[in-house]
């Protein structure tokens, strides 16, 4: 079956990771997939976005799908056949390439970028998959309840229309939603309509989380890398939001878990102090800012080889949220976009100008921009770090009380008849374009249901990125990578497994035994349908 040139099996609109995961379950069941994506990089927050995993403490066991597996097997094994590694990390079981702590495979977003692009090449030199990069969607063709057709445009203008009998909303911010009318919501609902302890009395839709426009720094003591002085700096450098504690651009930023205020360390290329422990459910890791992101160390590699790590800056202290991305105009989106990045310039200028160092002194000029390592001339990822999209009105809705550890206690997260994936992770909201503090609450290991990603009435679009049918507050917990690929992953199988048997998915998940042989499917693929029942919990 080879694919026509503007129409295929599936068109997945997003080549995040849960776009790359639903194409790859489309391309193992023998259809043809187009793949579109805005940036020039496939991987989304892993790669354009340029952040490290955010994962469980269980994942190099179990709680991922197998190829999500395949995937960081790749990226440790690029690193063991093409860096020059040191005894310790050529020895390691589980090489934790940056020696950070916010993952165990903290690396560069290049590698990641390779070895997506190796699990692809099969499937593009056979001429099943498509992939369309700098495209961004900017019209659809809807008919009642089908979307027939979306248009894609690439950054000269040039407009191209892309056909399937199923299409995959995985952009970052859910874009085919209002494109093709399918019901969502954004920012906060009521607690009236969702029941959570955390919702506020009445929805809040413009207020949304943060996002981030990441950097990635290395130190050359001796040498002077400081940039001019950001035409926004006098604004974010005396920035002090009420409920922060300090000025944004400092060291200081709330405890997401207590919101109590407190200073972080800075320190470029510390000496190597013991083992790195990447356990977010012992620390946040935040502590150390050097080494909370770093993506290459020194001591990977062959001594002498590297001169100085490299660090990601994704801190508290560059989040911003005086404005969404999402129910604006293009002007105030733009706008929006290039403060962001003037906050992130103001946080690298202050650290290299004025920053306290332990020796009393201020400032840190030989902190130099590696874009290199991104992808890019400017030392910025390609893309902003998005932590909410819109979401989709879903068959079903997964609430707070679905998984707070509060409420749930030993009883684990609620086991949905219709699991179609695992997770882990806390409760996460960074502060809002509401003004709003961190929410931070403690969660159960958590089930992903298969009506999340069914709209209530659009018949063959599926979400698989972060539109599922969350809340703005279990959004949270369901945004990160792994969890991302596994939603993508399912949407994709789901697509082939409808066309293969002649159903809809919302056939699949109404009849008992069709939803079963659709599990056996998923679970005979290394998707985890449930976490492993230890004791009691």
């Amino acid at each position: 079956m080879k694919l026509a040139h503007n129409r295929a099996d599936v068109l997945v609109v997003g080549g995040g990771l849960g776009g790359v995961a639903a194409a790859l379950a489309v391309l193992r069941r023998g259809r043809t997939v187009l793949l579109t994506e805005e940036t020039d990089w496939l991987g989304g927050q892993l790669t354009t976005q340029a952040v490290p995993p955010d994962e469980h403490p269980w994942i190099e066991r179990f709680g991922c799908t197998a190829s999500y597996r395949e995937l960081r097997d790749g990226i440790r094994e690029y690193h063991r056949r093409w860096y020059p590694l040191s005894e310790r990390a050529r020895t390691a079981r589980f090489l934790n390439p940056g020696e950070g702590t916010v993952s165990p495979l903290c690396h560069e977003p290049r590698v990641a970028v390779a070895v997506i692009d190796a699990m692809l090449a099969p499937w593009i030199a056979t001429g099943r998959l498509r992939v369309l990069l700098g495209h961004r969607p900017v019209a659809a063709e809807v008919d009642g309840d089908q979307v027939r057709a979306v248009v894609v445009e690439d950054p000269a203008g040039n407009r191209v229309e892309l056909g399937a009998p199923y299409v995959l909303d995985a952009t970052e911010l859910g874009d085919l939603l209002p494109l093709t009318g399918t019901e969502h919501v954004t920012g906060f609902e009521s607690q009236a309509e969702t029941g959570e302890p955390h919702a506020p009395a009445q929805a809040q839709p413009a207020n949304m989380q943060a996002f981030s426009w990441c950097f990635a720094l290395e130190h050359r003591a001796g040498e002077n890398h400081t940039i001019d002085q950001p035409d926004e700096y006098h604004f974010w450098s005396t920035f002090r939001p009420d409920f922060w504690g300090s000025e944004l651009v400092s060291l200081t930023a709330p405890d997401p878990r207590t919101l109590a205020p407190y200073t972080r360390t800075f320190v470029p290329n510390p000496a190597a102090d013991g083992e790195i422990v990447a356990d977010q459910s012992v620390s946040a890791g935040d502590s150390d800012l050097w080494i909370f992101r770093r993506i290459v160390s020194r001591g990977t590699f062959a001594p002498g080889l590297v001169d100085s790590d490299v660090t990601l800056v994704n801190w508290p202290m560059i989040d911003y949220f005086l404005g969404p991305l999402i129910g604006v105009g293009e002007e105030e989106k733009a706008k929006h976009l290039a403060s962001s990045r003037q906050l992130s310039l103001s946080m690298l200028y202050w650290l290299q100008t004025e920053a306290p160092r332990p020796d009393g002194g201020t400032g840190w000029p030989g902190l130099r921009l590696r874009g290199d390592v991104l992808g890019t001339a400017d030392g910025f990822a390609k893309a902003p770090y998005i932590r909410e999209s819109r979401r989709i009105r879903a068959e079903y809705t997964v609430v707070e009380q679905d998984l707070s550890l509060d409420i749930r206690g030993e009883r684990g997260s609620v086991v949905y008849p219709d699991s179609i994936g695992v997770g882990a992770y806390r409760i996460d909201l960074h502060p809002s374009t509401g003004m709003d503090n961190y929410i931070d609450v403690g969660s159960t290991p958590f089930h992903v249901p298969l009506g999340a990603l069914l709209p209530v009435r659009t018949e063959n679009l599926l979400a698989a990125s972060k539109n599922i049918g969350t809340t703005h507050i279990t959004n949270g917990c369901y945004r990160m990578h792994p969890t991302e690929w596994n939603i993508g992953e399912v949407a994709g199988a789901l697509a082939a497994h409808c066309q293969a048997n002649g159903l809809s998915p919302r056939q699949v998940r109404a009849d008992a035994r069709r939803l079963e042989d659709f599990r056996a499917e998923l679970a005979a693929d290394g998707v985890e349908l449930g976490w492993p029942r230890i004791g009691g919990y």
